[in-house]
């Protein structure tokens, strides 16, 4: 699935996301989706979300 697209991604989900931090080295950080901080339908980054863990970033992959 697409994590640019706001309605493929769910609470509960086990998402791979970028940090602000790792954007320049690309480096994923895996965990579950708390909230969607991104309002619109589509990102061209990936949506924002939080993981449970508390920590921010964009959605690369769906697991």
């Amino acid at each position: 699935m697409d994590g640019r697209i706001r309605k493929n991604i769910k609470s509960g989900l086990s998402v791979a996301i970028v940090l602000k931090e790792d954007q320049s080295t690309g480096r994923l950080t895996d965990g579950i989706v708390r909230d969607i901080l991104t309002k619109s339908l589509k990102h061209p980054h990936g949506i924002k979300v939080r993981l449970m863990s508390g920590e921010v970033g964009r959605v690369k992959e769906i697991y």
